[in-house]
């Protein structure tokens, strides 16, 4: 329970002044890395005066052990560090609490970790108003050109995750998509992955096409920008551009929108509170899950201490990340170059809301 105020502005509870971590991916995109930053700020406003601060597992400054050196040295004595990520799989349930303990045990710090942001009615909101804004635009497009709008019994809508090696995160990017679907009353609706799983964005879509659909609304369910929401603009693209008979529309990633604020507001109190058990049902960490058997009880620790802290960044592309630095999924050597590849900037939508992801193909 939060009690007064203390030095520099922190409150006090139980173990001494709280502070709170934001922690996150990185990326050697630049905007990537400003988005994130620019999240983690606005989160500061919502939660003043409790100090804020963010880190990142790899390829970016802060890194997490920054952040909670700056926390400790405004006077915060617990922290409670939230994942910056929809769903939890390798990044979330090893990588951060494997940094997070080792910083605890190092310094003394009481550390509290929160869960994901998980399938929640905040979050499934702030997905619909990014497809409806998509909708919206796209119907009064159609009349300008003279044309009905698509009605939506007559569009599919495919959601597109990050994709991972955990069953349980892929699971829960299906049932985002049931929730929109039925939600919006769409004809159909298709579940698609940018890596790791399947099926992937481009085989998935050009499967979605022979369903029939007169339009096709790509939603990318992701935080923030990258090179993972460009390159699924550039598959969606190539299907577009063999099927002209096609509606395909493309809607804006989630950002900051104000509901995703709201719901890392929520993942902090659950902390405070002592209530922010992720769900380990289905984790194949914990749990016999089908074909993942070997995993359980697999230790917790970080792969990333290699890339911790790297801090050049890709200036192949001007603004946003096209994936220019990778051509095959594979990134090139930091400092090098595109090796000849020709590249042309995908400009988002208008209603692309800004956002970061990651520039490496993830390992889970």
């Amino acid at each position: 329970m939060i009690t007064a105020p203390e030095r520099d502005g922190a409150l006090a509870g139980p173990h001494g002044p709280i502070g709170v971590l934001v922690c996150g991916h990185g990326s050697r995109n630049r905007l990537a890395v400003a988005e994130f930053a620019s999240l983690a700020h606005q989160l500061q406003h919502h939660l003043d005066p409790v100090p804020v601060d963010h880190g990142y597992l790899e390829f970016a400054r802060p890194i997490l052990r920054d952040g909670l050196d700056a926390l400790r040295r405004r006077g915060v004595r617990h922290v409670l560090a939230v994942p910056a990520m929809l769903f939890a799989a390798g990044h979330a349930k090893n990588d951060i609490p494997s940094v997070l303990n080792t910083y605890a045990a190092e310094t003394g710090l009481r550390i509290d970790y929160g869960r994901e942001l998980g399938v929640d009615l905040k979050m499934i909101q702030a997905a619909a108003a990014r497809i409806r804004s998509c909708l919206e635009a796209a119907d009064a497009a159609a009349l300008a050109d003279g044309r009905s709008p698509v009605p939506l019994h007559e569009t599919l809508l495919a959601v597109v995750g990050r994709g991972s090696s955990d069953p349980d995160a892929n699971s829960n990017v299906a049932k985002v998509t049931r929730m929109l679907v039925e939600g919006f009353g769409f004809g159909w609706g298709e579940t698609l992955y940018s890596g790791v799983t399947f099926p992937l964005v481009e085989p998935g879509l050009r499967q979605a096409v022979k369903l029939g659909y007169r339009r096709i609304v790509v939603f990318p369910y992701f935080l923030f920008s990258g090179v993972l929401v460009s390159r699924i603009r550039q598959h969606s693209e190539r299907v577009a551009a063999d099927h002209p008979e096609l509606e395909m529309v493309q809607a804006g990633y989630l950002g900051d929108h104000p509901l995703v604020l709201d719901t890392f507001r929520e993942r902090v109190a659950e902390v405070l509170g002592g209530d922010a058990n992720m769900n380990c049902s289905l984790c194949k960490y914990r749990a016999q899950v089908l074909g993942f058997e070997r995993e359980v009880g697999a230790p917790q620790h970080s792969h990333h201490h290699h890339v911790e802290g790297l801090v050049e960044s890709c200036t192949l592309c001007e603004r946003e990340c096209t994936g220019a630095c990778q051509p095959d999924g594979v990134p090139l050597p930091v400092g090098g170059t595109a090796g000849g590849h020709h590249h042309h900037p995908i400009y988002p939508h208008a209603d692309h809301p800004l956002g970061p992801l990651t520039l490496r193909r993830p390992a889970d």
